[in-house]
């Protein structure tokens, strides 16, 4: 056989072998593009439903009403994420009234993972408020926006978190960012100065992912250049993840803020494994 003829051949064959292979490409490419497209329609219009109950019941409900949509709405996204939820020592929080929560921070589902078990207001940084869609549903659920380069915002925002935190709990997140989960960040003192002075209870919150296993997963970290989509696609890609929320005993109210963050700080780091 003339040597173009054997080039030819050799040719035929990779390509009839690629052939062979091709199909089961294909197939395992669409399995994964449907395995991520069906999630991505459920955020989706999970997402409709909120907006929705947002501008057609929030206008006129009462707040128990608000917190009940609030719980489901949360609840219902967890499940999209196949994200189980654990609370530990829930009995050591106020049956009513107004307290502080500190907590961790590693991901924008925190604030759905609290929210599933405990609807309260929250104090975010100001740019969460330029989030499409979020940042405008995270203002129509009462979120408190602060500057936290501006010494006079925060005065404000501590001026009128006094007034809200007799009447309803209020989580912080005192780290100021957002950390992989397997450490802690020192605790800022300034957003415990509402708790010091109204001495209302303060709580330290624990937050953590675990695995199937129970073992520590950076599954949900929300870090570095990462975007809200990488983030969501990781999650889904992830088989199992549980979120604990593990709540530690208030100290005495007339601590200062510094002492309410270094205390508060100290609980949250004894919890992370």
């Amino acid at each position: 056989m003339p040597p173009h003829y054997e080039n030819i051949v050799t040719l035929w064959c990779q390509f009839h072998d690629s052939e062979m292979v091709h199909p089961f490409i294909i197939t395992r490419m669409r399995a994964k593009s449907t395995f991520l497209f069906i999630p991505f329609l459920k955020i989706i219009a999970h997402t409709i439903k909120g907006i929705s109950i947002l501008i057609c019941i929030f206008p006129f409900a009462k707040d128990q009403t608000k917190k009940r949509h609030i719980r489901h709405w949360s609840i219902h996204l967890l499940t999209i994420f196949n994200l189980k939820h654990r609370v530990i020592n829930a009995e050591l929080l106020p049956k009513s009234g107004g307290y502080l929560i500190a907590a961790n921070h590693i991901s924008w589902i925190d604030i759905a993972s609290i929210q599933s078990f405990l609807p309260c207001r929250f104090v975010a940084k100001s740019e969460v408020a330029d989030w499409p869609v979020f940042g405008w549903m995270a203002e129509q659920i009462g979120t408190v926006f602060i500057r936290r380069e501006s010494k006079r915002h925060g005065k404000e925002i501590a001026n009128q978190l006094e007034t809200l935190l007799p009447n309803e709990p209020i989580c912080i997140f005192p780290e100021g960012t957002s950390t992989a989960g397997d450490r802690v960040l020192a605790f800022r003192p300034n957003l415990f100065e509402s708790a010091a002075q109204t001495q209302v209870q303060t709580f330290p919150m624990t937050i953590r992912y675990v695995d199937q296993d129970n073992q520590y997963s950076d599954a949900t970290a929300f870090i570095g250049e990462m975007t809200l989509i990488d983030s969501i696609i990781k999650m889904l890609r992830t088989k199992s993840i549980t979120v604990e929320l593990i709540f530690g005993p208030s100290p005495a109210t007339d601590l200062d803020r510094k002492a309410l963050a270094q205390y508060c700080e100290e609980q949250v780091r004894s919890q992370i494994k």
